[in-house]
């Protein structure tokens, strides 16, 4: 149970822990406490008190776009990337059937530990399975009393060279809140909404460099380049929040 204000990071990887733990206290996400128990065996009570939870945190890229969009560290917000592998083309496409299919325990602590009127924020692969997952958390979580909101965004849309496409949503509890303002978003041929693309701030090749340089190593390093792999592009995710902000 959390002290004052403060995050809660739920990741069990270690070495993504240890990771996040450093990144803590070098002060480039919010401050908190990093638990690397399995979701399954968190208690709704153990997260009482802490004004951020962020599950499956990987290395807090959610986090780091959550601070970058402008969003305060000690507003509330509850944030959870599932994992993708059951859903994702590249995977055995074992699906809801896949012990890695871990919604209905994050669903658990929204119902049960998470405070009334905390938005949750989160992400999955956008493939024709991703879609199914998709309704059913739009569907649990409509039944709970909260509006939802869902964009299908490419990493290609913030200026990066690659597509990592990916379904990000929204769960606010009031349901008559305007979460993002139209101009913000733009209907696509293929399905769901998609953010304009917007120039990146930096040469891709700096942005690698830098990476490379948070541990030494990192191209050898198998820990460190599945944390990298599994996390959201941070940028896709900034525009995201900046949008729903602005509704």
């Amino acid at each position: 149970m959390a002290t004052g204000m403060s995050a809660y990071y739920n990741e069990h990887d270690k070495y993504a822990a240890a990771w996040l733990r450093n990144l803590i206290s070098a002060g480039h996400i919010a401050p908190g406490d990093v638990d690397e128990r399995d979701i399954e065996d968190v208690l709704p009570d153990d997260i009482k008190g802490y004004t951020q939870c962020h599950w499956f945190a990987g290395i807090a890229t959610w986090s780091l776009a959550l601070r970058n969009a402008g969003w305060p560290d000690d507003r509330p917000v509850w944030t959870g990337s599932c994992p993708c592998q059951s859903f994702s083309q590249a995977g055995k496409g074992a699906g809801f059937a896949d012990e890695r299919h871990l919604w209905p325990a994050l669903f658990h602590h929204i119902q049960h530990g998470k405070p009334s009127g905390v938005p949750v924020f989160g992400e999955q692969v956008a493939s024709p399975n991703g879609l199914v997952w998709l309704d059913l958390v739009q569907n649990d979580m409509e039944a709970e009393g909260y509006s939802f909101r869902a964009v299908d965004l490419c990493a290609a849309g913030v200026g990066a060279p690659h597509l990592r496409q990916r379904l990000f949503f929204v769960a606010d509890p009031k349901r008559d809140q305007q979460l993002w303002k139209e101009p913000c978003i733009r209907k696509t041929g293929r399905m769901g909404w998609t953010q304009q693309p917007v120039p990146w701030d930096r040469p891709w090749k700096t942005a690698l460099a830098e990476i490379r340089a948070m541990d030494d190593g990192v191209s050898r390093n198998l820990g460190a380049t599945d944390a990298i792999r599994n996390a959201i592009v941070p940028r896709v995710a900034e525009e995201f929040i900046k949008a729903v902000m602005a509704g």
